[in-house]
């Protein structure tokens, strides 16, 4: 009967922390969380909000010619995080940068999270102005995730292109996204 008892109490907490993860609360304008669905992404026990301030990293530049311009609006072709894909975007940024997906251990421990999708090149401590290789060791000073900050990783890929700063609601429910940092270009199409 105990053994009963402990089954179920743990399947209920997982269930509601299993929904936290998912809720989208904005309220307090927590850090984003960059999400990929379809990719080799890791973020299992993470603290994953989807808002984020709208505090910018040092250094980055607004995009002179950007496809999709402050204010308007696009449809999000990728899935970073549940109810992403086919939502629709109001752009808030558009910044010319190079974007890499890494791979890093959280400083706050736990699995190692591989393929994260996008650090730009200006929230890597001392990147100086050349775009950073394949392969190559950084530390990170985002905040998209719990234990990203001051954490160790490595370069899987880099682009440069331009990246975008966000509001949308999710197409699963829930409240709105405000200043999700970053999508591509690549990842959005005319509305």
């Amino acid at each position: 009967m105990r053994k009963k008892i402990a089954l179920f109490s743990t399947t209920v907490i997982l269930a509601i922390a299993l929904s936290a993860c998912g809720s989208g609360n904005s309220s307090d304008q927590g850090q984003a969380a960059n999400h990929n669905q379809q990719g080799n992404m890791n973020h299992s026990g993470m603290d994953m909000e989807h808002s984020s301030s709208d505090k910018l990293p040092a250094g980055l530049k607004e995009a002179d010619n950007p496809k999709y311009k402050v204010g308007s609006q696009a449809v999000i072709l990728d899935d970073h995080m549940p109810g992403m894909k086919d939502a629709i975007a109001t752009i808030v940024g558009a910044y010319d940068t190079t974007v890499y997906t890494v791979s890093y251990v959280p400083t706050t421990g736990g699995e190692k999270v591989t393929n994260h999708k996008w650090v730009v090149h200006e929230e890597i401590m001392d990147a100086g102005s050349t775009p950073f290789a394949t392969g190559y060791e950084v530390t990170l000073m985002a905040d998209h995730m719990e234990g990203m900050n001051g954490a160790k990783a490595t370069i899987d890929t880099a682009q440069h292109t331009i990246a975008y700063v966000i509001d949308y609601t999710p197409t699963t429910g829930g409240a709105p996204v405000k200043n999700h940092k970053w999508v591509t270009e690549s990842e959005l199409s005319a509305k």
